[in-house]
Formats: C-alpha cells, structure tokens, sequence
C-alpha cells in the first residue's frame, strides 16, 4: 500500500484521534484537524489533541471547518472527514443550530474544497445508522431509505445528501455509516463511559429508558480499520458501507457485563427516554465485507473489557501523551 497525505477531521475527537494515529502508524502522513474548543467534550478533546502534537508523522492544523481556512484539504490525496457534532439527546432545542452548522455547514464547505483542489482528494465521510431509525425484524443494509428520527440524524442524512451530489458531479466520495462505536477513549456523553465511571465511583448507572433497547455495539478498533480501508481503496465514487457489529444486544445486557467486568452489582438510575432514539439498530455489514475485505473482529466482552482498563488507567494517573487511551483489543501493529 502506498503511502498517502491524508488529512483527519475531528482528530481531537474519540473516533478521529485514533484515525489519525492508525494512518501516521501505517506510514501516512497526516495532517489532523480540528478546533478542540468547539467540541462536544472540550476536556477530552484537549487531551486527544495533545496526545497527537508529538506523534511522528502527524501535523496537527486547528481550524474551524464551519467558517475556517480550509487550505489544507486541497494538497491531500484522501480526506478523512469525521468532524461534526455529535449526540441524537443535545440535538433537539438549541442544540439544532449546532448540528446544522457543525455538520451541514462543515461539510459543504469542505466538499466544495475539495472538488475546487487542482487534484481533488478521495473524500471518506463518517455518517451514522441513526439516519436509519430503528431497525426492525433484520438489519439495515444500505438500500434501505432513511428515517432521521432527531434533528442530528436529519443533519447526518443531509451530509449524505450533499455527498452524494459531489459524487455525480466527479469527487470520489465514500460514506460509512457507523454503528454505536464505543472503546477507549470515548467520549464522556456516551453511555457505556457514562456506566463505567459510575460503577467505578459507586454510584447508580444513569440510563435512559427502560434498559431495553439494543444496539449493534462496535469496538473503536474495527471501526478504525474499516475506516482506513475505505481511505485507501479505490471505491466507486457514492459508495455507502455500513460498518456495524452483526450482532444486536439489549442495554440491559451490556450493563450486566459491565457489572461482572466492574465487580459491582449494578444498581441503575432510570432516567426519561430520549426523543428520537432508536429502540433497535442492526447492522447488515456485508457490502463492506466484499468492497474492503473487513469485518468486525471484537465481540462485546472483549471490547468492553477494553474500554474498562482504559478506565482504570485513566483514574490510575497520567501516561505518556503519545500513550493516552491507546486500546488494546484491535490495535494495528
């Protein structure tokens, strides 16, 4: 595989700044991208951040994609565009304008940079199966249509939308829709970080609606190799992949894994149902299987393993920065 300039968007984010790391360890150079600032999670993306600024191979480039200089995108050969903001519960009130600006906005323009570029890149865009809704008696493959339940999966879906014109129109663009990505370093907001410090600290598990709905969970590490894999395969342009574990489990499920891991009994802190949160979502991988040759290797109880001893790490004290929330069940070697 030949080497690449690859630019990451949302380097400092969960997903983005172990991208960014597998691609400079594969011997790419990559140019991350980011405004920590505006994150979702400023203090974790701080840290990510940081992690990356002594990182050989890595130049770290802080932008605002929204109204920033966008000049780095138009020397690459791949980009990477996982920046946006995230989360279906912060969508809804305020939190709209958010996500239109941070992923509509962002994209457009950074679409538009890229088809203007003398060499337009290959463009790698992160969508998520909350444009599906919730899946039913099988999982979701990419010809199913989309039914945005939440103003953040509308503004996924119109990402798609926009991607795909770019595509007609000659940039050669790949959408990979993610499903429930979880690992280390995963962001404070979401649910199994959310269960695993309160175990830790002995406090009840804070969860929204009754505990059974399911997820097809994805360690962080297939999702990365998927991801690099789209960014260096030449897939036909408007390609859309689903990159999911096969299998879907119950919360409730999860929680009682997470318990034995933590070696607490699990005491939960019921709190309201999320508007716009699918009950079930099942992914049907098999397109990325036959276009990139990938397929999740992790299984629940590894993976969350995982993410546990990153925890205890984390509230061991500080490792190196070049360290920080490295996993450990997939990593490329």
């Amino acid at each position: 595989m030949r080497s690449v300039r690859a630019v990451v968007t949302g380097a400092a984010g969960f997903v983005g700044s172990h991208v960014a790391e597998a691609m400079a360890h594969a011997g790419h150079e990559v140019v991350a991208v980011d405004a920590p600032a505006r994150s979702a999670s400023p203090a974790a993306a701080r840290v990510n951040w940081a992690g990356l600024a002594d990182r050989p191979g890595v130049h770290r480039v802080e932008t605002d994609l929204a109204v920033g200089d966008l000049t780095a995108l138009v020397r690459a050969d791949v980009v990477v565009h996982l920046a946006g903001r995230p989360g279906v519960r912060s969508s809804w009130g305020a939190g709209r304008a958010a996500a239109v600006r941070d992923n509509v906005t962002a994209t457009r323009r950074l679409l538009a940079a890229c088809a203007a570029a003398a060499a337009p890149p290959r463009v790698v865009v992160a969508s998520s199966s909350s444009v599906y809704g919730s899946a039913g008696g099988r999982p979701h493959t990419e010809r199913d249509p989309l039914r945005p339940a939440s103003p953040y999966a509308a503004s996924k879906a119109e990402m798609e939308r926009l991607t795909a014109e770019a595509a007609v129109r000659g940039l050669p663009t790949v959408v990979l829709r993610y499903f429930s990505v979880y690992g280390p370093r995963q962001r404070p907001d979401m649910a199994f970080h959310r269960f695993i410090e309160a175990g830790l600290a002995g406090h009840p598990l804070p969860v929204f609606g009754d505990g059974g709905q399911s997820r097809a969970f994805t360690h962080v590490d297939d999702v990365v190799a998927a991801t690099v894999a789209a960014a260096t395969t030449g897939l036909p342009p408007g390609t859309v992949l689903n990159v999911g574990h096969p299998e879907h489990v119950p919360v409730r499920a999860a929680i009682d894994l997470l318990a034995g891991l933590l070696g607490v009994r699990p005491r939960i802190d019921h709190r309201a149902a999320v508007r716009g949160d699918a009950a079930r979502t099942w992914a049907d991988s098999g397109e990325a299987a036959r276009l990139l040759g990938w397929s999740p290797r992790i299984g629940l109880a590894e993976g969350l393993a995982d993410q546990v001893a990153w925890h205890r790490r984390r509230a061991a004290g500080p490792e190196p920065a070049h360290a920080s929330g490295a996993g450990t069940a997939g990593r490329p070697s």
